[in-house]
């Protein structure tokens, strides 16, 4: 089915406007850094930094923390800049792209910026939101360009496995397209099952496949807005000459405090495994007291989308919370109106503050 929609990303846009709430559990981002978080970095700003195609630390950083070679880096405003730079790069006007569902928006409303034509493949609830690479396979096209994922799945927070993964990269590479996945979830679901990230992340695979991730949401430094993408050699160099009429190259400050904050790389992991680990923690205990919430699976990375059993339609109770003061963010965002997105991300009190207000409706009784 080919969508028609023309509204970009009514997602974002409520996100940015939506009522401010004494709890907030509808962002998604870790907690922020603060300067004491990350010593040294008011030392290691400057004005400047050499970083046409990408500054070499930072790039060097993100190779050897993948494993794989500098050439297949490339640097962008964020994950959400390095996901534009892709799409940017690969798909032209009247092109067809194949998106998850349910999905985050700006992913779809990128695509359309560009004149694509947006297909989708279902990840259905009642299968745990898994996807299913034979629904994939009949949902190409001949002008299908780029296959877009997002593992741990955003909004849901389930994974998609190294062999779907390797499955999703063969029917892209059949088919001379390209498999897109954006991981910005991935590092703080591996921190908090104590797992390596390497061996997990799809950049690990041959074949067009294109890995998307940033700073923010698995280590709480949003306000550099450093991403990147990890492609093979030739894609990569593409997506560089993508950026030079995009946005040209990041912000030297930007890159001097991110190149910093590499240099103190396992000081954050522990931050975030701390963290996150505990909210995780407080939101698996609060879901398994409370099973009239359906989950695909128990909590592990930094968002949940719960549904209430037996309800179509989650507006109301997300009303319903906002008057007590909790903030969560509405399935319909997500094209699931009956689920609504919680994240696990803020400090751990504010989060135990929000689970004990969303007893469900019939335990209040």
């Amino acid at each position: 089915m080919i969508e028609t929609d023309t509204s970009l990303a009514p997602y974002l846009l409520w996100a940015k406007t939506r009522q401010p709430a004494a709890i907030d559990l509808a962002g998604s981002n870790l907690l922020p850094c603060s300067m004491g978080d990350l010593p040294g970095a008011r030392d290691a700003v400057d004005l400047f930094a050499p970083n046409d195609n990408g500054y070499a630390p930072v790039l060097a950083a993100i190779a050897a923390h993948y494993g794989v070679a500098a050439n297949r880096i490339v640097s962008g405003t964020g994950c959400s800049g390095a996901n534009f730079i892709a799409i940017a790069a690969l798909v032209a006007p009247g092109d067809d792209v194949l998106i998850e569902r349910p999905a985050y928006d700006p992913l779809i409303g990128a695509c359309r910026l560009i004149g694509a034509r947006v297909h989708r493949v279902d990840r259905r609830a009642q299968d745990a939101f898994a996807i299913d690479p034979d629904a994939v396979r009949r949902a190409m096209t001949p002008r299908t360009r780029l296959i877009i994922v997002t593992s741990p799945h955003n909004p849901s927070g389930v994974r998609i496995s190294l062999n779907t993964l390797r499955d999703l990269t063969a029917i892209a590479a059949g088919t001379g397209a390209h498999l897109l996945v954006d991981e910005v979830y991935l590092e703080g679901a591996c921190l908090v099952a104590g797992q390596i990230l390497r061996d997990f992340s799809a950049a690990r695979l041959d074949g067009p496949v294109i890995v998307t991730s940033s700073l923010t949401k698995s280590y709480g430094l949003a306000g550099l807005k450093s991403g990147w993408a990890i492609a093979p050699a030739a894609t990569a160099e593409r997506m560089r000459r993508a950026r030079d009429v995009i946005d040209n190259a990041g912000s030297g400050p930007s890159d001097r405090l991110a190149a910093h904050a590499w240099s103190r790389i396992d000081a954050l992991r522990e931050r975030t495994r701390t963290l996150l680990g505990a909210n995780v923690k407080a939101a698996r205990e609060f879901f398994a007291a409370h099973p009239s919430y359906e989950l695909p699976e128990p909590p592990a990375c930094s968002v949940v989308f719960p549904r209430i059993a037996g309800l179509a339609d989650a507006e109301l109770f997300v009303q319903t919370l906002l008057g007590r003061g909790v903030a969560v963010a509405p399935g319909r965002f997500f094209e699931a109106p009956g689920h609504f997105r919680v994240s696990l991300a803020g400090a751990t009190h504010v989060l135990e503050a929000g689970l004990s207000k969303l007893v469900p409706p019939e335990a209040r009784a």
